[in-house]
């Protein structure tokens, strides 16, 4: 019995750690590494960067969220959503989750400088400090823009993937870091409409607390248009083709559709369906990315 015991308690722990690192959120972040790596390049992506860029990059990704959650313990203790977290459970200890946390960020810069490039190291790790450190303490708690600012940080993965492939700053990988950032606010702020009297409860001052729920939704319609016209841009500049024209365009018009019932249908149910609909988007137009970057390729093979 005492064996079975050690192992369950083997088996939870693991979980917890892997909890840290929120693993839903660093898979998004990876495959869109992932995508960048493949649009920097016309053919196969170098194997050494596609695995330790990729390692390298995850690895960076659940150090942020680790961190996010040492950060965040005290509040996340309160609010409904996140009570159940390692931290707020006592699974993990503080000191714990912090050796943790920097220890996937020191085996990523290692990995990164020694595997795969300089340039892409020191960008990971800005990105890294621009979620954990400066989002998670400061931002977060300074102003209902918190998200808008941060979302710098979370929109930087298929730049390091790029990096990862080319060693430079390309001005079509900027194009990718765009339509990330242009996301990330109407995603969240759907979250946040369905979760405000949590952040309220914990004085964080996300906009639906700030500025009440009416007004987000606004917001969430705007920067849903100022996105729509940002997809199109990989098109408008010969980076995409019509495969991912269409594709853009089509999912595009699924987000308006909800921004726009938002403003008039004022329910948790909707603003929960519209943050699901904005993950299944920002994969799907990678995806899409992806595909029609290909699409040539898969042609000249065919036809030739």
């Amino acid at each position: 019995m005492s064996n079975q015991s050690d192992i369950a308690v083997q088996i939870s722990s693991w979980r917890d750690y892997l909890a840290l690192c929120k693993p839903k959120i660093v898979s998004l972040i990876v495959f869109t590494a992932v995508v960048g790596m493949f649009m920097a390049t016309p053919g196969m992506v170098p194997l050494n960067a596609l695995v330790f860029g990729t390692l390298g990059i995850a690895l960076a990704a659940a150090s942020a969220a680790a961190i996010n959650h040492v950060v965040d313990h005290r509040i996340d203790s309160i609010m409904a959503r996140t009570m159940r977290r390692p931290l707020p459970r006592g699974n993990v200890s503080l000191q714990n989750a912090v050796i943790f946390a920097f220890f996937l960020c020191a085996l990523s810069m290692i990995i990164l400088t020694w595997f795969v490039n300089l340039l892409t190291a020191v960008l990971t790790v800005f990105s890294l400090i621009g979620y954990g450190f400066i989002y998670s303490m400061f931002l977060k708690r300074a102003t209902p823009q918190n998200i808008v600012i941060g979302g710098a940080a979370g929109a930087a993965p298929p730049v390091l993937g790029w990096t990862a492939v080319t060693g430079t700053l390309d001005p079509y990988s900027l194009l990718l870091f765009l339509i990330i950032f242009a996301w990330t606010p109407p995603h969240f702020w759907a979250l946040a409409i369905y979760r405000w009297k949590d952040y309220q409860s914990v004085n964080i001052p996300m906009l639906p607390v700030t500025h009440g729920t009416d007004f987000t939704r606004l917001h969430i319609l705007l920067y849903t248009i100022v996105l729509f016209i940002i997809t199109l841009f990989p098109y408008l500049t010969v980076m995409s083709g019509l495969v991912y024209l269409v594709g853009a365009i089509l999912l595009g018009g699924g987000f308006l559709y909800y921004a726009i019932r938002m403003q008039f249908d004022k329910s948790d149910r909707l603003a929960m369906k519209t943050f699901s609909y904005s993950i299944v988007y920002l994969m799907a137009l990678f995806a899409l990315l992806l595909i029609d970057h290909y699409v040539p390729l898969i042609v000249s093979i065919i036809s030739g």
